[in-house]
């Protein structure tokens, strides 16, 4: 082979490696939203750089259990939430209790500070309510005209326009320089008021644990729409590429607080509208007016993205709980077991012979109907208290992640796995490693509550 014949070959093989992302992007899309526009600037505005290291920590000891969703998916055409199931029906029942928890919380929590954006960015007015029913109805039309073809393609755009239009920011608030002195110093806040926020920050940096789930089911959905196998190679580059991008992403929110907002002594409002006129204010003050539609779109963009895919990614997950948890359960060692058959290839390093599971579409669109009315009914009724919201469902999130994180890494050590597809040592020690940080916070915030430490 010619060395122009390598560098096509190269090349082609990065195309088609482009081509295939998706669920990965959509990860994206789901986790950058709260977690970056609001807790991360938040940290940035109030501590500086003091924060950094909570980011990275939790960056690092959270991705062994995202990846393992990927991980499970591709090799076994199955969902974490089948794999689930195969762990015991009390393993399922206990996720699908969780979910129920916390899924309302979550999607009013992303869709206010949405709305909120929305009439300050497009200079909307009116009940706030209204719009959060018209945003969900958008979301919804999409949802129904495209389906998960249209919502893959849809987030591809959305994140290449967040991306952009943040890095356009931050580029900006750089030639302007830091409103006041901040200190690479790190801190570790242990009062409750701080300790509560640091907890909040870590629960969805980059996002809840329970979003493996999500993935593993976009992964499945890109491998039946796409004409070629959606590999694990191409699943876990898929998911690195979404992964760490949402890393950078919470860096350049977390300097762009801290650039233009630390020592300003403003403190943020719990209520939607006006926490996202602070938001852009904060930032054209110091950036200039020419900057208030690159920091509107970034601001915009982040949410909705979140917005859209969670109101898929939460009825997906109830509609493939529903469908599972129906199915009788069996022996794993006789010929109805819900293990799927699977051919593996040495050569290739990857599985082959994949049988899907078919979730009904009236579980989803079910599931999808119970969402929205929810979501509507706790904000019309808690409208202005976005903040204490948004700090119950990150700190829901983070106390149970604990279990999302032990679930994954039983699923991917276990027999339901192909041996050859399982966590390597480094990915296993870094596991073991991630679950006592997980467990250690949370102890931590527990014992705050009952006055034992702060």
């Amino acid at each position: 082979m010619s060395e122009i014949d390598a560098v096509q070959d190269t090349k082609s093989d990065w195309i088609n490696r482009i081509k295939m992302l998706g669920p990965g992007l959509l990860f994206a899309g789901a986790a950058i939203g709260v977690s970056h526009l609001v807790q991360s600037t938040k940290a940035g505005a109030e501590y500086g750089l003091a924060l950094l290291w909570a980011v990275i920590l939790a960056h690092i000891f959270k991705y062994p259990f995202f990846e393992f969703g990927p991980r499970y998916a591709s090799a076994t055409g199955e969902s974490l939430i089948q794999g689930y199931r195969k762990l015991g029906n009390w393993v399922l029942v206990l996720f699908i209790v969780m979910t129920i928890g916390t899924m309302f919380t979550v999607q009013s929590a992303v869709t206010i500070v949405t709305a909120g954006l929305a009439t300050k960015l497009f200079g909307l007015t009116g009940n706030a309510i209204i719009w959060v029913a018209i945003l969900l109805g958008v979301c919804v039309l999409i949802l129904t005209v495209g389906r998960y073809s249209v919502l893959d393609k849809t987030m591809k755009a959305v994140i290449v326009i967040l991306t952009i239009s943040t890095l356009l920011a931050l580029f900006f608030a750089f030639g302007k320089g830091f409103h006041a002195d901040v200190s690479l110093a790190q801190t570790f806040p242990l009062e409750g008021a701080g300790l509560a926020f640091l907890i909040a920050l870590m629960g969805w940096l980059p996002a809840p644990i329970d979003l493996s789930v999500w993935h593993s089911l976009w992964a499945i959905e890109k491998d039946k729409t796409t004409k070629e196998q959606f590999t694990s190679k191409k699943a876990l580059f898929d998911f690195n590429v979404g992964y760490w991008g949402t890393f950078c992403l919470a860096l350049s929110f977390l300097l762009l607080g801290a650039i233009v907002m630390f020592g300003t002594g403003e403190k943020f409002s719990p209520q939607g509208g006006i926490f996202a006129g602070q938001l852009i204010t904060l930032y054209t003050s110091s950036l200039g007016e020419g900057a208030k539609m690159i920091i509107g779109l970034a601001a915009f963009t982040t949410m909705f993205s979140t917005t859209l895919t969670c109101l898929d990614a939460l009825p997906r997950t109830m509609a493939a709980a529903t469908a599972v948890f129906q199915q009788p359960s069996v022996d794993p060692d006789s010929p109805e077991s819900l293990d799927t058959p699977m051919e593996f290839d040495d050569r290739t390093g990857e599985t082959t012979a994949h049988e899907f599971m078919t979730v009904p579409r009236k579980y989803y669109w079910f599931w999808m109907a119970i969402l929205v009315v929810g979501t509507i009914v706790i904000l019309g009724t808690l409208v202005s208290s976005m903040g204490v919201m948004v700090k119950i469902a990150t700190i829901l999130s983070f106390l149970t992640a604990p279990f999302f994180a032990i679930f994954n890494y039983r699923l991917v050590t276990s027999q339901h796995m192909p041996e050859a597809l399982r966590p390597g040592k480094r990915l296993r020690w870094l596991s073991f490693a991630g679950m006592v940080f997980l467990i250690g916070f949370g102890l931590l915030y527990l014992a705050s509550l009952a006055g034992l430490v702060g």
